[in-house]
């Protein structure tokens, strides 16, 4: 038995692999669940479901056929909306269940012809999402107290056992024929690419020689097996396993902080984006772009006003100003780093009044308690993680007029470097408050890195005094030279050094290996310890991206060109 998808191989194997790549299409990411194709989402009191149900001729890029639940892009963009939506507009649900619509088919995994035509970008920002959905389910478990539970209905291969390691909970069918299995390097001659090494051994506590055995068995694990390595919480006979299923969600749900029946969700409705040639805008979010430099200069826009009251900001709902800008400032990461691939440094603004950001700042840490406070808190967290993993050169400028404050800060404190004007423009006609950072909670714990340091204590690894130091100035406006004193900022050029500097930088940047900058770059934003998140962005996924570059997989005689053909790869047996 095999537990990858027999008929993904048996497509593979009536169709020649492609001579070229696939042709990469502009990727929206918006969606909403009666736009769904793959997923379905149902909510029955405490307690959601989502069902995957992949359409075959659903795929987010021509060439391929989604069989027997294989995913994309696409299944990934609708599970993310699906999530988040669950989050905001369900308080009321305090238990997730993750099941099949297919017959014994859980999940087959990433779509092999996709993986096989798709340019090594494409692969790279699909497993990248991927993993960052997986964690918000985790995640969603650990801050929102939202546990998920994987109804394995079916066999979990590849990345479908990866979808279900993501989940608090996994129950396997016992039917004589399910199983779960991680067959990359067996069948594929990859790696589970979304965690799957990491989570079996970091996550579910599999003794490493088992693991070992499991990720080199191509048919999987099943029956008390399984659950004897810890691969799965339990396994259950098909007559039982619905009723199991149900009562592990109640139990699950009387142990959740979510706030219940009481609460009233708010509507995440359709974002409005305005495109005007290189031009973004966006309601808080403005980007442009000069594809002549490289650049895309990403802008926050500041808050107006601050809520009266907890009820106020419920009643604004998704216009709640921190709620609307995270989802403006999430979609532009997302779509920049998805279809504008050449546009290799990105330059951070803020814009707005220092005093108006630390006011609303104080208005969120006063609310914390508050469901959709705490939730907005969160989405905004994994929002700037994802600047964190984006391979991108990042530069903060922080000019007059900015409002790097408190939260917003947090994106100067997620670049690269940071530039910060001292003084003001000579030439502006009407000029604007001098350029200032201020620090508060928001920067000293609450929005922490995926290796659970905030940016401040991976700032200052190196020394305890410069990071006691830089706490302290908590509250206060810290002027260009103060900042630059204490570590906070790079370089603080003056108004006749401010446009040679940031030029030349850009300049330089642009003259470097996008390839060696990635690389650099990943490697110095995450020092410090390792997490299972870190192990994954950092260690996984980097060795995944580079092991799918190679002929062995990606080459004519590789493995994933020659699955379901009946030939066997012809690897190149040097290690490297």
């Amino acid at each position: 038995m095999t537990t990858l998808d027999d008929r993904q191989a048996t497509d593979a194997a009536q169709a020649p692999a492609p001579e070229t790549p696939a042709s990469p299409v502009e990727v929206s990411f918006d969606t909403s669940p009666e736009a769904y194709k793959h997923w379905s989402l149902s909510v029955d009191g405490e307690v959601a479901t989502l069902t995957l149900d992949v359409a075959e001729d659903g795929g987010i890029v021509p060439g391929y056929e989604l069989k027997m639940n294989s995913y994309d892009l696409g299944v990934d963009i609708e599970l993310h909306d699906a999530v988040q939506r669950i989050r905001f507009e369900h308080p009321e649900v305090k238990a997730v269940v993750v099941t099949s619509g297919k017959e014994r088919m859980f999940c087959a995994g990433a779509n092999i012809k996709m993986l096989a035509a798709s340019p090594h970008s494409w692969k790279v920002n699909f497993c990248k999402f991927t993993n960052e959905t997986r964690n918000g389910i985790e995640d969603a478990t650990a801050n929102s107290g939202l546990p998920f539970i994987a109804a394995v209905n079916g066999t979990a291969a590849g990345g479908g056992y990866e979808l279900a390691l993501a989940c608090e909970q996994i129950v396997l069918i016992d039917d004589n024929s399910s199983a779960v299995s991680l067959p990359e390097v067996p069948l594929l001659g990859v790696l589970p690419g979304t965690g799957g090494l990491t989570r079996v051994v970091d996550k579910r506590g599999v003794r490493r020689d088992l693991a070992d055995v499991f990720s080199t068995t191509s048919e999987g694990i099943k029956g008390d097996r399984a659950v004897q390595w810890r691969l799965v919480d339990a396994v259950v006979k098909a007559r039982d396993f619905s009723d199991d299923i149900a009562r592990r969600a109640t139990e699950a749900a009387a142990t959740s902080s979510r706030p219940g029946a009481d609460a009233h969700g708010v509507r995440l409705t359709p974002l409005t984006r305005e495109v005007d040639g290189d031009t973004t805008r966006y309601e808080h979010v403005r980007v442009v772009l000069d594809r002549e430099s490289g650049t895309a200069t990403i802008t926050v826009l500041g808050p107006t006003s601050v809520p009266g009251s907890v009820a106020e900001l419920h009643e604004q709902g998704d216009q709640a100003w921190l709620l609307a800008a995270t989802r403006e400032l999430d979609d532009a990461i997302l779509r920049l780093r998805t279809n504008e691939l050449a546009v290799g440094t990105w330059l951070l603004r803020t814009e707005g009044d220092v005093d108006t950001v630390a006011a609303y700042d104080e208005f969120l840490l006063a609310h914390r308690d508050d469901w959709l406070v705490n939730e907005t808190i969160g989405f905004y967290k994994r929002t700037v993680k994802r600047l964190d993993t984006t391979s991108r050169s990042l530069f903060a400028l922080i000019e007059p007029g900015s409002c790097f404050a408190g939260l917003l800060a947090e994106i100067a404190f997620a670049a690269d470097r940071s530039f910060m004007l001292e003084g003001q423009f000579e030439d502006d006609d009407a000029p604007k408050p001098a350029a200032v950072l201020r620090l508060d909670e928001f920067n000293t714990g609450l929005l922490p890195m995926g290796n659970d340091l905030t940016r401040l204590q991976v700032r200052f690894l190196g020394s305890a005094s410069e990071l006691a130091a830089a706490e302290a100035a908590v509250g206060r406006d810290l002027p260009a030279a103060d900042a630059l004193e204490l570590g906070l900022v790079t370089s603080a050029p003056d108004d006749i050094d401010w446009e040679d500097e940031v030029r030349l930088v850009i300049e330089e940047r642009r003259s470097f290996s996008p390839d060696a900058l990635t690389g650099m770059e990943a490697n110095l934003r995450f020092a410090g310890q390792e997490t299972p998140e870190t192990k994954v962005f950092g260690r996984l996924t980097a060795w995944q991206n580079w092991i799918f570059q190679r002929p062995n997989a990606a080459g004519p005689e590789g493995a994933l060109r020659r699955y379901g053909t009946g030939q066997r790869a012809d690897y190149d047996r040097k290690r490297v």
